[in-house]
């Protein structure tokens, strides 16, 4: 409500009461009139001379500090820009939504808390067992009652594969910090997609039959395929989802690649016939750290870093990328490619 109407208002309702009590008493219209025009007037002068001094400039400026601080801008330049014409009413829609955005940005910071405290316990945790392990080798190399070479040697290499299983870790951190800074750049380049996933499978035969799994690139998908990416890294994001399928797909299984011709971009799918994912696990499968059976997944290794770091990688290209999932049936990983014709 403006101003005036306000200030309106209100004479009107003083002028109403005063010229009724006068023709309670006088009787007469003239009077009537004369004490409603006065009052009228005169009410109108005072109400707005004092809601505009007291009452309306104070809400004028609390509308203009709350309007200019929310676009993010200092006190000085908020103090001294943008003037609402109804304060009053805009001020009570001004404050509301600042309480909700305060609501959104507590909730956010809660959910922030809550994802460090995971993230600190499970650097932890991947810190901490590879570690603990390398002290209980060299603790028992280093009792003068060993003898064996040969029971020595197996200490040795258990050892160092729990270095390598740190250093990988780490590497993997390293990997997603720069990712997440921008400190990685992405060169694109032209290359053909189907030549990229044919040297992949063929690089990672000798995994896939450690798993016992099967890989298929049909003979339909693999046709020449133009994309205009970072080939080493859409590399390593092959590499990561199918080895990911390796470890979670059935025993005898297969691990499919199929790859799809849209209208500007090229979708890759990476699909087995595993143990699949819930549902409401879904939307954190991208996550750190985050494993829908951890039991299971600390048995088959790894950092629990390499699907956050596919996620990087493609949305480092400005493409998305996407699962679908059901239970005991398998699951299908998707990303998309520019790509060039």
């Amino acid at each position: 409500m403006k101003l005036w109407v306000l200030v309106f208002i209100n004479a009107l309702a003083v002028a109403l009461s005063l010229s009724i009590i006068n023709f309670y008493f006088q009787q007469k219209w003239v009077d009537v009139i004369i004490t409603f025009s006065i009052s009228l007037i005169i009410s109108y002068a005072v109400f707005y001379y004092l809601i505009e001094r007291f009452v309306y400039s104070k809400i004028k400026l609390i509308y203009k500090l709350i309007h200019n601080l929310k676009l993010g801008r200092d006190l000085k330049d908020a103090l001294g820009e943008y003037v609402s014409a109804d304060p009053i009413n805009d001020v009570e829609h001004e404050v509301k939504e600042w309480a909700r955005d305060k609501k959104s940005e507590i909730d956010q910071l809660k959910e922030q808390e809550k994802f460090r405290r995971e993230f600190l316990s499970n650097i932890s945790h991947e810190l901490k067992t590879p570690l603990f392990a390398i002290q209980g080798y060299i603790e028992a190399l280093q009792e003068d009652d060993i003898d064996d070479p040969e029971l020595s040697k197996q200490f040795l290499d258990k050892a160092a594969k729990n270095v390598d299983r740190l250093a990988f870790f780490i590497k993997d951190l390293d990997a997603i910090s720069k990712l997440e800074s921008g400190e990685i750049p992405v060169d694109y380049e032209k290359f053909d997609l189907s030549e990229l996933i044919t040297e992949v499978i063929e690089s990672l035969e000798l995994k896939a039959k450690k798993y016992h799994v099967t890989m298929e690139f049909k003979e339909k998908y693999n046709y020449v395929s133009w994309v205009n990416a970072d080939r080493e890294k859409i590399r390593q994001v092959l590499v990561n989802l199918i080895d990911n399928s390796f470890k979670y797909g059935k025993t005898k299984g297969t691990t499919s690649i199929k790859t799809f011709e849209l209208h500007d971009q090229i979708l890759v799918e990476i699909t087995d016939d595993g143990i699949g994912i819930e549902e409401k696990y879904l939307p954190r499968v991208f996550e750190r750290f985050y494993r829908t059976d951890k039991s299971r997944s600390r048995q088959i290794g790894g950092s629990g870093l390499g699907l956050a770091i596919v996620k990087h990688i493609i949305e480092a290209h400005q493409q998305t990328i996407t699962v679908r999932s059901t239970e005991n049936i398998g699951s299908t990983f998707g990303f998309t490619l520019e790509h060039l014709k």
